[in-house]
């Protein structure tokens, strides 16, 4: 084990560390941010190329653009650090650190559920349209937990899983390539008339693509420890009934393990949106509800975490 750790060192101090600053620390938002400087330069592009005709086509140069120049500069940045050892791990430790976002996640969850407890509704609904994309304004309690719910399972794939994901493929310039993704889809991904054209490649190519693989292996974590046979069964019978073609997953997996449902009409940016219902089971949704998300957020890191640590050591002894 000693000699594993010894030759994998570059690639487990991040790991480890990243996720212990995490869970220590959360989302530093008075340090200087990577990836709000990514989002600054999505709106600088935005501004610059987002106007007059062919936008499509500027939409597709600008996001293939942007993630190639992200992956080039941080894999300059890790060879001109590959004899400083200490420095680089340094580095990436704190990079890998920037690309997670589980505690953020979890502690903006409860700072809504913490109102909703309160019965301060208003509060609530303004403290949870900091993190869902929907129209809070006249959302009642059991519809603010709804959301909750739903973007604790979606971001645990996009904000945990996937950068997980590929950091092991990759290391800090995949992993950082994708938060560039990952950000565009956020920033320029909306269906509506400004960004229909111009985010469209970001969003339904580069953003469905990267998270294909991870948001079905977060359904799958999720409904594996413990097992979910009623998980299981929503995956198969609602994930493909969601409109995007990955949320869908670990939103379905979450609904079978707490038995409720999800989904159903909701208003985005002024429109009313029909979305299909994942499940049947129309319940009142709890405080433990939440607090069991949560759990399964950290279980799933944790699996997601162990899991890679023990395929690198299952290819050290192969190889």
């Amino acid at each position: 084990m000693y000699h594993f750790f010894i030759i994998y060192q570059d690639f487990l101090i991040p790991l480890l560390g990243g996720l212990l600053l995490d869970a220590l620390i959360g989302d530093p938002h008075r340090l200087p941010h990577p990836i709000r400087l990514f989002g600054r330069i999505i709106s600088w592009c935005d501004r610059q190329f987002n106007r007059g005709n062919h936008r499509k086509a500027k939409g597709v140069f600008v996001a293939l653009g942007l993630v190639v120049s992200v992956f080039a500069v941080f894999t300059t940045i890790e060879w001109l650090l590959d004899e400083y050892t200490t420095a680089k791990n340094i580095l990436n430790t704190i990079l890998f650190f920037f690309a997670i976002a589980n505690r953020s996640l979890i502690s903006e969850a409860m700072k809504v559920e913490k109102l909703v407890m309160k019965g301060d509704i208003p509060a609530a609904r303004k403290q949870l349209s900091w993190i869902v994309g929907r129209d809070t304004s006249r959302l009642t309690a059991k519809q603010i937990r709804t959301a909750t719910l739903e973007t604790l399972a979606e971001n645990l794939s996009d904000g945990v899983i996937a950068p997980l994901f590929f950091y092991a493929l990759g290391g800090i310039p995949l992993i950082m390539a994708y938060k560039m993704v990952n950000t565009m889809d956020s920033m320029i991904g909306y269906k509506n008339e400004k960004y229909r054209d111009f985010g469209w490649f970001a969003a339904r190519i580069l953003d469905d693509t990267a998270n294909f693989i991870p948001a079905r292996l977060t359904a799958l974590l999720m409904v594996l420890v413990p097992p979910s046979r009623r998980g299981f069964r929503f995956i198969r019978t609602y994930a493909k009934c969601h409109s995007s073609p990955n949320s869908g997953y670990p939103e379905s997996a979450l609904a079978g393990i707490l038995d409720c449902r999800f989904g159903g009409p909701n208003v985005y940016q002024g429109k009313l949106v029909e979305k299909p219902y994942i499940g049947e089971n129309d319940r009142d949704l709890t405080h433990a509800d939440v607090r069991r998300a949560c759990f399964i957020n950290l279980r799933v890191t944790m699996t997601m975490m162990l899991a890679i640590i023990a395929s690198l050591y299952g290819l050290f002894h192969l190889f």
